[in-house]
């Protein structure tokens, strides 16, 4: 029988050396050729990326990591090639994960141990979703009516729709004890690194913090001195953390998350991590929230401590007490408390400014307060879309009944982590700790989002898309523990 090219290769040494001397040429060539036209930086980061890329598309859990990982630690990454616009690495990631999603659905290799193919789980929360989805498109299209279509907007709304439908992923990807536990491990693992980030950032001398940033230029970063963040936008003023997030107040959002889903575990009789890690991840987190100087941050990270240490960990009760006393009394402490003091008075130009967005954004809801006015720009010269509050601006884009519906899936997803709760899901060593977590996290970024806007900006999908893993990973917990088919009870 005639053999084939490749097994002609394998039996025939002068063949091999000559193919092998082909494919040498032509790769040296393109290197060659991608280093004239653009830097050797993006070459070895673009093989990189493709190495990992290559990985990650052999399994559906490496795609989730990825997502996750890209989301904390190069939220803003972008590809340094312009394809009319500069692709991020969380929009390849998601789409990477998607794709290998539907690809397993159509091939039937998410069968169970019997051979039996798993269903699709649109769980209890799967109607107001698609619900919130459907008005967010509809007021997209009544903004149309009054402002041009612009293909910059356009990507980053399509951006926020993919980041809420990455929940119905999360729900029927992690559909395992294992794998549950697995995503909740690289998600403390991910987040103690951007804390650590953002601590050591910080204490570097300024100059040499600028340039290391800067590197991060060639995949579409910010460079040069204005990487770093002031209160105030005072370079002579007090330096804010922000790691690899670009703005302190994302930062702070982002710690909210990582720190509050991690704090319980440092309770659990049974941590995901050893206790001396869970320990230290939650330290760096809390430090590097501080050093964002982020007050709404703070706020919503002292509401979810609250919450875990009354639901579950009452001892943790008196320790914020007398955490809270000495925080406030402290000398080293006095510049934060005045800086925080400053925004209950209003003494400060980010809280003034603040105040004035409020009142203009009352003013374009009063007008527009059923739909809102979409995410293209306001119909009126007197108004604008732009607000630092998640709801307020909610309410300028999809109106009141967006803010509605978003309201009411949060509440029955609270409303059913309650009943699942009191039927069991608290006396779970390992379940328990998650669950609660997940639903401090939530908590903590909703009691935040009163005051800042991006866990539903336009400009930060990778909030958005992490706010909606955790809703997807705290149903994720829901029904593993009750072993129910993911309707509403």
């Amino acid at each position: 029988m005639q053999l084939e090219f490749s097994e002609r290769i394998a039996t025939n040494n002068a063949l091999a050396i000559l193919v092998a001397l082909v494919l040498g040429v032509a790769l040296a060539l393109i290197l060659a050729a991608a280093v004239s036209f653009t830097s050797p930086v993006i070459v070895i980061a673009g093989i990189f990326a493709l190495a990992a890329g290559i990985v990650v598309m052999t399994n559906i859990e490496y795609g989730l990591y990825a997502v996750i990982g890209v989301a904390i630690l190069a939220p803003f990454a972008s590809i340094p090639v312009n394809l009319g616009f500069n692709p991020t690495f969380l929009d390849l990631a998601l789409l990477a994960l998607f794709a290998m999603w539907f690809a397993r659905a159509m091939t039937r290799q998410d069968e169970d141990a019997n051979g039996a193919s798993a269903h699709f789980q649109f769980t209890f929360l799967g109607v107001p979703i698609v619900a919130f989805m459907v008005l967010a498109i509809f007021s997209f299209v009544i903004g149309m009516s009054h402002a041009g279509l612009q293909v910059a907007i356009v990507r980053r709304f399509a951006e926020i729709l993919l980041a809420i439908a990455t929940y119905f992923l999360i729900v029927n990807v992690v559909n395992t004890r294992e794998r549950l536990e697995k995503v909740m491990r690289v998600i403390i693992i991910a987040g103690a690194v951007s804390a650590v980030l953002g601590i050591v950032f910080y204490f570097l001398p300024r100059d040499i913090t600028i340039r290391i940033l800067s590197l991060l230029r060639y995949v579409k970063y910010p460079d040069g001195p204005g990487v770093l963040r002031f209160i105030n936008d005072d370079p002579e003023g007090t330096l804010r953390a922000i790691s690899t997030s670009v703005d302190p107040n994302v930062l702070g959002g982002l710690m909210i998350l990582m720190a509050a889903l991690t704090a319980p575990q440092v309770f659990a009789s049974r941590p995901l991590l050893p206790r001396w890690v869970i320990f230290g991840s939650v330290a760096a987190m809390f430090l590097c929230l501080v050093l964002t100087f982020s007050r709404g941050a703070f706020l919503g990270f002292g509401v979810s401590l609250v919450l875990i240490a009354f639901v579950k960990y009452r001892r943790l009760l008196p320790i914020l007490m007398i955490g809270a006393i000495i925080f406030w009394f402290i000398p080293i402490t006095q510049d934060y408390i005045s800086h925080l003091l400053d925004a209950f008075a209003g003494a400060d130009r980010a809280t003034q400014m603040r105040l004035g967005e409020y009142k203009d954004a009352l003013t374009l809801i009063s007008r527009y307060p059923i739909f809102g006015v979409g995410f293209l720009g306001s119909p009126d010269l007197d108004t604008y879309i732009g607000v630092s509050s998640v709801y307020l601006l909610m309410a300028e884009q999809m109106g009141l009944v967006g803010v509605a519906v978003f309201l009411l899936t949060m509440g029955t997803f609270f409303w059913n982590a309650l009943q699942a709760w009191l039927d069991g899901l608290r006396d779970d060593a390992r379940l328990s700790p998650i669950l609660l977590g997940v639903c401090a996290a939530l908590i903590g970024a909703m009691t935040a989002g009163v005051v800042d806007h991006y866990f539903f900006n336009l400009d930060f999908p990778h909030s958005v898309t992490l706010f909606w893993i955790y809703v997807g990973l705290g149903v994720s917990a829901m029904l593993l523990t009750t072993g129910g088919n993911g309707q509403a009870r």
